[in-house]
Protein backbone atom coordinates (compact mmCIF):
# COMPACT_ATOMS: atom_id res chain seq x y z
CA UNK A 1 0.00 0.00 0.00
CA UNK A 2 1.07 3.56 -0.52
CA UNK A 3 0.27 6.73 1.30
CA UNK A 4 -1.30 9.47 -0.76
CA UNK A 5 -2.30 13.07 -0.30
CA UNK A 6 -5.98 13.97 -0.19
CA UNK A 7 -7.78 17.24 -0.61
CA UNK A 8 -9.35 18.54 2.61
CA UNK A 9 -12.38 20.73 3.08
CA UNK A 10 -10.02 23.47 4.28
CA UNK A 11 -8.10 23.17 0.99
CA UNK A 12 -11.35 23.43 -0.94
CA UNK A 13 -12.35 26.54 1.00
CA UNK A 14 -8.99 28.19 0.27
CA UNK A 15 -9.23 27.33 -3.42
CA UNK A 16 -12.79 28.64 -3.57
CA UNK A 17 -11.91 31.89 -1.81
CA UNK A 18 -9.02 32.62 -4.18
CA UNK A 19 -11.06 31.68 -7.24
CA UNK A 20 -13.89 33.90 -6.04
CA UNK A 21 -11.47 36.80 -5.47
CA UNK A 22 -10.10 36.40 -9.01
CA UNK A 23 -13.58 36.32 -10.51
CA UNK A 24 -14.73 39.35 -8.53
CA UNK A 25 -11.58 41.29 -9.44
CA UNK A 26 -12.42 40.74 -13.11
CA UNK A 27 -16.18 41.19 -12.61
CA UNK A 28 -16.85 37.67 -13.93
CA UNK A 29 -20.07 36.06 -12.62
CA UNK A 30 -19.16 32.38 -12.37
CA UNK A 31 -19.89 29.18 -10.53
CA UNK A 32 -16.94 27.43 -8.87
CA UNK A 33 -16.88 23.69 -8.20
CA UNK A 34 -14.21 21.63 -6.45
CA UNK A 35 -14.04 17.83 -6.44
CA UNK A 36 -11.74 15.28 -4.84
CA UNK A 37 -9.58 12.81 -6.78
CA UNK A 38 -12.58 10.53 -7.35
CA UNK A 39 -14.69 13.32 -8.83
CA UNK A 40 -16.87 13.72 -5.73
CA UNK A 41 -18.18 17.24 -5.15
CA UNK A 42 -16.63 19.00 -2.16
CA UNK A 43 -17.58 22.62 -2.86
CA UNK A 44 -20.00 24.50 -5.10
CA UNK A 45 -20.69 28.22 -5.12
CA UNK A 46 -22.53 30.38 -7.59
CA UNK A 47 -21.58 34.04 -7.60
CA UNK A 48 -24.28 36.64 -8.07
CA UNK A 49 -25.22 36.93 -11.73
CA UNK A 50 -23.74 33.59 -12.79
CA UNK A 51 -25.93 31.75 -15.31
CA UNK A 52 -28.16 29.11 -13.70
CA UNK A 53 -26.80 26.42 -16.05
CA UNK A 54 -23.29 27.06 -14.72
CA UNK A 55 -24.22 25.14 -11.55
CA UNK A 56 -24.46 22.01 -13.69
CA UNK A 57 -21.47 22.71 -15.93
CA UNK A 58 -18.82 23.69 -13.34
CA UNK A 59 -19.00 20.42 -11.36
CA UNK A 60 -18.80 18.40 -14.57
CA UNK A 61 -15.70 20.30 -15.70
CA UNK A 62 -14.08 19.60 -12.31
CA UNK A 63 -15.13 15.93 -12.41
CA UNK A 64 -13.70 15.58 -15.92
CA UNK A 65 -10.27 16.63 -14.68
CA UNK A 66 -10.28 14.37 -11.67
CA UNK A 67 -11.39 11.29 -13.59
CA UNK A 68 -9.47 11.80 -16.84
CA UNK A 69 -6.37 13.17 -15.10
CA UNK A 70 -6.29 15.87 -17.78
CA UNK A 71 -7.56 19.43 -18.02
CA UNK A 72 -11.01 19.55 -19.57
CA UNK A 73 -9.55 21.53 -22.49
CA UNK A 74 -7.49 18.46 -23.47
CA UNK A 75 -10.72 16.52 -23.99
CA UNK A 76 -12.24 19.46 -25.87
CA UNK A 77 -9.18 19.54 -28.16
CA UNK A 78 -9.57 15.81 -28.90
CA UNK A 79 -13.19 16.35 -29.92
CA UNK A 80 -12.36 19.46 -31.96
CA UNK A 81 -9.67 17.53 -33.83
CA UNK A 82 -12.36 15.17 -35.11
CA UNK A 83 -12.32 12.31 -32.59
CA UNK A 84 -16.06 12.45 -32.01
CA UNK A 85 -16.04 9.11 -30.19
CA UNK A 86 -14.67 11.08 -27.22
CA UNK A 87 -18.15 12.55 -26.84
CA UNK A 88 -19.25 9.15 -25.53
CA UNK A 89 -16.85 9.37 -22.58
CA UNK A 90 -18.46 10.30 -19.24
CA UNK A 91 -16.76 13.70 -19.21
CA UNK A 92 -17.54 17.26 -20.28
CA UNK A 93 -15.20 18.40 -23.08
CA UNK A 94 -15.20 22.14 -22.34
CA UNK A 95 -12.27 24.26 -21.20
CA UNK A 96 -12.53 25.61 -17.67
CA UNK A 97 -11.71 22.53 -15.64
CA UNK A 98 -8.23 22.15 -14.17
CA UNK A 99 -6.55 19.41 -12.16
CA UNK A 100 -5.21 20.08 -8.68
CA UNK A 101 -1.67 18.64 -8.75
CA UNK A 102 0.38 18.16 -5.58
CA UNK A 103 3.74 16.37 -5.68
CA UNK A 104 2.97 15.21 -9.22
CA UNK A 105 -0.33 13.58 -8.25
CA UNK A 106 -3.87 14.67 -9.10
CA UNK A 107 -5.73 15.23 -5.82
CA UNK A 108 -8.85 16.75 -7.35
CA UNK A 109 -10.21 19.23 -9.83
CA UNK A 110 -11.63 22.73 -10.07
CA UNK A 111 -14.33 23.57 -12.57
CA UNK A 112 -15.52 27.07 -13.36
CA UNK A 113 -18.39 28.12 -15.60
CA UNK A 114 -20.09 31.38 -16.44
CA UNK A 115 -17.83 33.36 -18.76
CA UNK A 116 -15.68 32.42 -21.77
CA UNK A 117 -14.09 29.01 -21.28
CA UNK A 118 -10.57 30.47 -21.37
CA UNK A 119 -11.62 32.93 -18.65
CA UNK A 120 -13.15 30.12 -16.60
CA UNK A 121 -9.72 28.43 -16.67
CA UNK A 122 -8.04 31.60 -15.37
CA UNK A 123 -10.34 31.59 -12.34
CA UNK A 124 -9.74 27.87 -11.69
CA UNK A 125 -5.97 28.31 -11.88
CA UNK A 126 -6.04 31.24 -9.45
CA UNK A 127 -7.82 29.05 -6.94
CA UNK A 128 -5.39 26.17 -7.35
CA UNK A 129 -2.36 28.45 -6.97
CA UNK A 130 -3.69 29.64 -3.61
CA UNK A 131 -2.81 26.33 -1.95
CA UNK A 132 0.59 26.12 -3.64
CA UNK A 133 -0.59 23.42 -6.03
CA UNK A 134 -0.24 23.23 -9.80
CA UNK A 135 -2.70 22.50 -12.59
CA UNK A 136 -0.08 20.77 -14.74
CA UNK A 137 1.67 17.46 -14.19
CA UNK A 138 5.42 18.07 -14.23
CA UNK A 139 7.30 16.35 -17.06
Amino acid sequence: MRTRLTLTLDDAKQIAAAAEAEALKRNWPVTIAIVDDGGNLMWLQRLDGAPPMSTQIAPEKARTCALARKPSKAIEDVVNSGRLAALRMPVLPLEGGEMIIVDGECVGGVGVSGVKSSEDAIVARAGIAAIGASWEIPL
